[in-house]
This record gives C-alpha cells, structure tokens and sequence, in this order.
C-alpha cells in the first residue's frame, strides 16, 4: 500500500485535525494485517486507542463486548460476510458508531451505496495519511453534532412534558379553588400567557389586542355572548405552543428557512397537545385555536392543510385577528407596516388566507379595531 505523510510544524493546524475529546476508540476491521497495521499506526498517532479485527464476524463480537465512536471497515473481506453488510448491520444495531468504509475499488456507486446505508465516509486505497484522518476527524465531527442535536432534541421534548405536567396541575388545582368557573378559567389564562411571554417576542398589549379583536369579530359573525366571552379567553393561548420552540429560531432576526420553518410550524400542534383534553370550555376553545389560527381558507396553511368550511370558525378569527396585529406591529425581524397597506395586503387575501365573509366583516368594522388598537398601545 503507497502512503505518504505530509510533515507540519507543531503549531499548524488543518481540517484532519481531531476534535478535542478524550480515549475515542477505534475498531479496524481488514482481512489484511498489514493494512490493519498502517491504519493502527496512523490513528494511534492521533491519540486513538485501536482494537482490530480480521472480518465482520470478530468485528461484531468486538462491538457487542466494547464501546467504540469509530470503526473503519473494508468492503471486500472473504470468507463471510462483506464489509458492506457490515456497514449495514452496524449503522442499524449501533446508531452511535461512526463507520468509514476504506476500499481500493474506486467505484462512484460503491461510495453512494455505502453513504445511502448509514456509512459516515469513503476512503479509496492507496491513501495519503492526511485524506484519511480527514475523513476519520469529519466522521467524528458529525456523530458528536448528531449526538449533541440527539440529546437537544430529548431535552426539549422533556421539558415541553413537563411544562405540560405542570400547567395541568395547576389548572386542577385552580378548577378545586372556591372561586368561580370564570375565574378559575381567567386565571388559568392568565399563567398560560404568562409562561408564553417569557419565550416569545410579542407584546403582552398585542395578546390583549389578539382577545379584544377576536372577541368583537365573534359578536359581528352572530356568536352567542358565551361563545363571545369564551372567545376573548381563549384566543390570547394561539401561540402557546411556542414554549417549545428552541431560542434560536423563536427569537431570530430574520426569515426562517427550511428546517427552521418546520420546526417553528410545530408550534401549532405542540399547542393543542398542551390545551387539549382537559375537558374545560376555554381550554378545549384555545387548544383548537392553537392547532387552526394558521391554517388559510385556500388549504395552502398548516398543520394540517384545512380549508374553507372545515377551519373551525374560532380558528379563522383569530387568524385574522393575529395577522392585522402583526403587521401593524413591531418585531424583532421587521418593522410596523401602515395601516392602510395592512388593509391592502388583507383584501388581497380575501379567500386565500382569510374567511371572506369574517374579513369583510372586519374591515367594515375597522373603527372598533382601531379603537382597541389604541386603547392597548404598546410601551
């Protein structure tokens, strides 16, 4: 096997460096003891404790005995099975095991096959020392970022259950209160939104404009005044789902892109997961508005694509509610709009985005929107 090792002083410092952790071992899995021996040497050198193995029957007696971060893997290792069903194998029964498949066959399909199956790298014989440990440092790269996003992801599901937990016992305890139901449902409220404003960028003068608006487009639509009351309550918890929404995209600067949107659009169903089921009103009210406020009349909304008719009424108010507030408002990623070229923008969406009916009701009412606008401006 030809290898040659490019020579650097001390001090420099390159893309095949390691990152910094401590004892990663490595499994060695070739048929072949000198290349088992070239690659020991190369990764010891790095500071990597090596085990080897001559085929895919001891390397997976090895890994079921040991923990390993790293295993390189030939393809062609007869009698038995092939390196690439090793791959395959590991990648299944092992998720944490960075694997590199090191070949002399140079075939395009061969290295798309063993990336498609869970293989982190592709290593063409003869190599340099430098090409490999580069790709060994960007496979280990890319398991610590897998397990540290892994183990984000964990944490954020368990503190979205707790917080659930812990806001249906404090509605059990409030609906036990020698209080009023009204009061009760107020209060409870009252805790959503303010667990709410500690994540999110909106005001708390825009939740009081969102249940003001709402509460008028329900009288104007013919609701009945419980429905009404039942409305102003519930409408301000539309986004309380974003309490589970990672820092990062909640409060950025900007448009969200790509996985960024779809997380952020989790919100919606994250809401209704922790309205949902307590048999109360308001909740039951403020759980479908959580899950249906940003669904549009022409089914291009989410989570679920709805339209027309089958968006709960309670949904396209506060859609409407929430998109004329917004726009008029400040936030972190843009600048008020005008009011008349928020209305521009909504007649524009007329049957798209809004229920035509409610926003023509709306609009023709905009002197007690903006009579609510002013009562409630923002600091």
């Amino acid at each position: 096997m030809q290898i040659s090792e490019n020579i650097r002083s001390p001090n420099q410092r390159s893309a095949a460096d390691l990152p910094e952790r401590r004892s990663i071992r490595a499994l060695v899995v070739d048929d072949h003891a000198m290349v088992r021996g070239v690659l020991t040497h190369l990764l010891q050198r790095k500071g990597i404790h090596c085990v080897t193995a001559d085929g895919a029957a001891e390397a997976l007696r090895l890994l079921e005995e040991r923990e390993f971060e790293l295993m390189l893997c030939d393809v062609h290792m007869p009698p038995g099975r092939s390196g690439m069903a090793l791959i395959e194998d590991t990648c299944r029964r092992f998720p944490d095991l960075a694997t590199i498949m090191v070949t002399g066959e140079d075939d395009p399909n061969l290295a798309e096959q063993a990336i498609a199956i869970g293989a982190y790298g592709y290593v063409l014989k003869p190599f340099q020392a430098n090409q490999l440990m580069f790709a060994v440092s960007s496979a280990l790269r890319r398991r610590q970022l897998e397990l540290e996003n892994r183990r984000y992801r964990d944490r954020l599901e368990q503190t979205v259950a707790e917080r659930t937990r812990d806001l249906r016992e404090a509605l059990e305890k409030l609906q036990i209160a020698d209080r009023s139901l009204r009061d009760a449902h107020e209060e409870v409220v009252n805790r959503l939104m303010r667990a709410a404003e500690f994540r999110d960028n909106e005001t708390a003068q825009h939740i009081r404009r969102m249940s003001h608006y709402c509460e008028m487009l329900a009288r104007l639509s013919g609701q009945n005044e419980n429905w009404c009351q039942q409305m102003k309550l519930a409408s301000p918890m539309h986004d309380i789902g974003k309490i589970g929404t990672p820092d990062q995209i909640l409060l950025k600067p900007g448009r969200l892109e790509g996985e960024e949107l779809k997380i952020m659009h989790d919100h919606a169903e994250i809401g209704f997961r922790i309205l949902s089921g307590s048999g109360t009103p308001v909740l039951d009210m403020g759980a479908s508005i959580a899950y249906t406020h940003h669904e549009k009349y022409d089914g291009s909304g989410y989570p679920r694509g709805l339209s027309g008719d089958s968006i709960p009424i309670e949904g396209r108010i506060t859609a409407i509610a929430d998109v004329f507030d917004a726009l008029l408002s400040r936030r972190v990623y843009k600048a008020p709009i005008a009011l008349q070229d928020v209305l521009e923008l909504m007649r524009e969406q007329k049957g798209k985005h809004f229920d035509p009916e409610l926003l023509s009701l709306f609009l023709e009412n905009m002197d007690g929107a903006l009579a609510i606008k002013a009562q409630f401006p923002d600091d």
